[in-house]
């Protein structure tokens, strides 16, 4: 040990702690400074024995200096450091923000307010009601009595007996189609009417690629003086190719509802093959969308309306069915699984 070692380190610490960046790298140099184990003061130190008797004392002396002055520039430089450190669980406002994840709207809904908005600007009233039904308003009051086979179609989710009980109420059920609100609109109001009941229905039906046990659907109903069938086909034409694009061709064909007569499906040229055929169509070139046709006079006469006086039509679509086809989903169960990979493809 010597004067020459003492100032040696005293100037090997004066660079490194110039180029000391942050409050770890002064810790660091603390450590490897003043350490009692491997500190380079403490092997400063050591060697005091190594130097003459008559000099120990004086080097010694500028040792401990040494390390008091290392320790009061460290201890300000670490107090200074720490006077900046910003406070447990601040903000830094100089970061970039972090945009947050914002919901919308699922694609079921997406396309129900766009179906209702089509509507809704041709003059069509949106009304709802209840999802827990009774037996006349799902079926007798449209043309569908007890034993009629239509029932059968429908596969019901009874919630009392399907007979009528001893006091002549009617059985308690999940509604199978939104229809009865016709009837329940048409109860209490005079034609004309013009309106839509979206909302849920429910079937006995195995969940699989293209059935759920509880879908969406949406019903129509035009009624009043001189409507014609060709009323209905206009009004339709105009929904298919607003909502599918106006190059979609548009047919009527001949089918069988108990509540119009007469009846007919609805179906729209195949968007995969254009109308060529292919797997998606079943080589036909059309899709069937919905089903449609003339109000049965034997429903207007249990709402008390004239069959002889007025005339209307009526429709109904399953929001699902329209969102395969809209959208080309292969597996309606998507809809339901909630997987935000999928749910967040969809156009708001």
């Amino acid at each position: 040990m010597s004067d020459s070692s003492i100032d040696s380190l005293r100037e090997q610490f004066g660079r490194e702690l110039a180029s000391a960046a942050s409050e770890a790298d002064l810790r660091a140099i603390r450590d490897r400074y003043l350490s009692r184990k491997g500190g380079l003061l403490s092997a400063l130190l050591k060697a005091l024995g190594t130097a003459a008797a008559s000099e120990r004392p004086r080097l010694g002396q500028l040792a401990n200096t040494l390390k008091k002055e290392i320790e009061q520039q460290l201890d300000e430089r670490i107090a200074a450091a720490a006077s900046t450190r910003a406070p447990r669980g601040a903000v830094d406002i100089t970061l970039p923000g972090r945009r947050p994840a914002v919901g919308h709207s699922h694609p079921l809904s997406i396309l129900r307010e766009r179906i209702e908005s089509i509507f809704t600007r041709m003059g069509f009233l949106v009304i709802e009601g209840p999802e827990l039904e009774d037996d006349y308003h799902n079926f007798e009051a449209l043309n569908m009595p007890p034993e009629h086979p239509a029932r059968d179609m429908q596969d019901t989710l009874y919630l009392s007996s399907p007979m009528r009980s001893s006091a002549g109420s009617p059985a308690t059920l999940l509604r199978t189609h939104t229809s009865g609100m016709q009837i329940r609109y048409m109860e209490t109001h005079e034609p004309p009417v013009r309106l839509i009941a979206p909302g849920r229905v429910y079937r006995r039906d195995n969940l699989d690629l293209t059935h759920t046990p509880m879908f969406t659907q949406v019903e129509g109903l035009v009624v009043g003086e001189h409507v014609a069938l060709s009323d209905l086909k206009g009004t339709l034409d105009v929904f298919v190719r607003e909502l599918f694009g106006q190059e979609r061709k548009v047919r009527f064909r001949p089918s069988f509802f108990p509540y119009t007569e007469p009846s007919a499906e609805v179906d729209i040229s195949c968007a995969a093959c254009g109308g060529n055929g292919c797997g998606m169509c079943k080589r036909t070139g059309w899709i069937e969308i919905l089903g449609s046709g003339m109000v049965h006079p034997a429903v207007f006469e249990s709402v008390g309306y004239d069959p002889e006086k007025y005339t209307g039509f009526a429709f109904g679509m399953g929001i699902e069915r329209i969102a395969l086809l809209k959208w080309g989903v292969e597996d309606i169960r998507l809809f339901y699984e909630n997987d935000l990979r999928f749910l967040e493809q969809f156009p708001q």
